[in-house]
């Protein structure tokens, strides 16, 4: 069984043009020392071709064919800093659509922006009663603190639920403000509300030394290696992995793809089968922590999820370290 915790729709409704044109500034600049006028549009509106799967159909044939049972759907409110032409109600209607189009196939968890204040506060309330939602995504780099009190609202709303917090950590489009996206910064909620399960999004990719020392000391933060066939490092990503795999943190650790960030370069199949190939990074775990990283600990923090048959559920071995082998 396969859950894959981190995703997005390929939805052109759901993402600015402005979070495009700055991705597109800086494959341009991978290209070239001086970007050409027009160059970082012109990427962008390409990208903006890649995603036109509104509906998710092309999602779930990805999923079939990679083995993926379901997907949580990460749905970040970009409203406040970048003009839109769709609003947070309606990207809550097609996310609801979406999982009514595919039923049992999706979780999603929803963003605002917490300087909406009483509004965005409501919008979200509103989104987990009506449509079922099951998780509040965070996005720091639009300008807030993942420890601003003006979320502590929305956590209010999620530990009265029962529900994970998934923030982003480290990098983005540069249109928006990396000075927000250190794993560090969300120690201050994580002690304001241990009863809420907060979730490291790319923590086992970018900002990994603070994001494992989060996991191993807050009993309530977890990472998703989301993007794992990016990481930055001096060696593979699948000895980068491996790596991590080995520091104690597994029963931390959740299996995400980032889908559909990676579509024009790795498939969602390809991303699962170099993970779990023999000589692959997972090679020497032991059943039941594969089992755990690849959708049983996402669906313990789920509520009123389909627990994952085969998840192992037991504590970690202590030791002296408070760490796990």
């Amino acid at each position: 069984m396969i859950v894959d915790g981190h995703c997005h729709l390929a939805s052109s409704r759901c993402i600015p043009r402005d979070f495009f044109v700055g991705v597109g500034q800086n494959m341009a600049r991978k290209k070239s020392a001086r970007v050409r006028p027009g160059e970082a549009e012109s990427l962008a509106r390409l990208m903006e071709l890649q995603y036109q799967d509104h509906d998710a159909d092309r999602l779930v044939r990805k999923m079939d064919e990679a083995g993926i049972a379901r997907t949580v759907l990460l749905a970040p409110d970009f409203t406040y800093v970048f003009k839109s032409h769709y609003s947070l109600d309606d990207m809550a209607a097609q996310h609801a659509a979406v999982r009514a189009r595919h039923p049992g196939r999706f979780h999603v968890f929803f963003g605002v922006d917490p300087r909406w204040g009483r509004s965005g506060y409501d919008i979200f309330e509103r989104s987990v009663d009506t449509h079922g939602f099951e998780g509040l995504k965070v996005y720091p780099p639009c300008g807030f603190s993942p420890s601003d009190e003006r979320m502590f609202p929305l956590y209010e709303i999620c530990a009265a639920r029962d529900m994970p917090v998934l923030l982003h950590t480290g990098p983005t489009t540069p249109t928006l403000d990396f000075r927000f996206a250190d794993p560090y910064l969300i120690d201050a909620a994580a002690k304001q509300f241990p009863g809420v399960n907060f979730i490291l999004a790319h923590g086992g990719v970018n900002f990994v030394e603070q994001a494992k020392l989060m996991c191993n000391y807050r009993p309530n933060v977890y990472l998703d290696i989301s993007g794992f066939p990016a990481a930055m490092t001096a060696t593979t990503w699948q000895e980068h992995l491996a790596e991590l795999f080995a520091q104690g943190i597994n029963h931390k650790i959740i299996f995400g793809t980032d889908w559909p960030v990676f579509s024009m370069k790795d498939d969602l199949s390809a991303m699962v089968s170099n993970l779990l190939e023999d000589g692959g990074p997972m090679h020497g775990l032991a059943d039941a922590v594969v089992a755990d990283i690849m959708a049983g600990t996402i669906d313990k923090l789920l509520p009123n999820s389909p627990k994952t048959e085969g998840s192992a559920g037991a504590a970690p071995a202590l030791s002296l370290e408070g760490e796990s082998p």
